[in-house]
């Protein structure tokens, strides 16, 4: 055994494996280098590189569907961001499916939205499901995101998460399709739930 596999013998147990805390900074510099030959499609979660599976036809349509309707019902001022990253702390870095950001005097081509420019971020999962609800939306309760709706396409059903307190959401809902919503982070806006389904 050599020095250095000796000296790493002692520090590292062989029966606990040891996670590498990735950042968010090591994370793009992967992606800058070629190390990570393309960041579509993935996204960091508490220093987990997470592969997302491939979107199929169906939660695209949905996306390009919500991505249409917020862009007609949004103040001019207000920025919707689709599968684009939230930087939420240095070992997380979602993708949601749509984020619909305040306006802020430091334009975002300078760095990527943060916890608190998000007022609704969006999830559209198929064959995520499980890991948007018990991984991605306690993650975002944990950050203070106001409000997290769940698009569940197989069961055509809207769930909305909102008063995230201590990292869970106080308020859990599922909507009739008939209901009008008033987003909690920006009462302006009125959201008709029949033009989403």
């Amino acid at each position: 055994m050599n020095a250095l596999a000796a000296y790493l013998d002692t520090q590292v147990s062989t029966t606990q494996p040891y996670l590498y805390p990735m950042t968010v900074e090591a994370y793009h510099r992967m992606a800058e280098t070629g190390i990570l030959q393309h960041t579509h499609g993935i996204e960091l979660i508490d220093s987990r590189i997470i592969r997302m599976s491939p979107i199929g036809s169906e939660h695209a349509d949905r996306v390009n569907r919500l991505a249409r309707y917020f862009s007609k019902i949004a103040a001019d001022d207000l920025v919707i961001s689709i599968q684009n990253p939230v930087y939420l702390s240095e070992t997380s870095e979602p993708e949601p499916d749509l984020a619909l950001l305040r306006p802020r005097a430091q334009p975002y081509r300078e760095a990527h939205p943060r916890a608190q420019d998000v007022l609704l971020i969006i999830e559209v999962a198929d064959t995520s499901l499980r890991y948007d609800r018990d991984v991605k939306i306690p993650l975002c309760a944990q950050h203070g995101i106001p409000e997290v709706w769940l698009l569940d396409v197989t069961a055509n059903r809207l769930e909305v998460y909102r008063e995230p307190v201590e990292g869970d959401y106080r308020v859990r809902v599922k909507p009739r399709r008939d209901e009008t919503l008033v987003l909690s982070a920006w009462a302006d806006m009125r959201v008709d739930l029949q033009k989403l389904f």
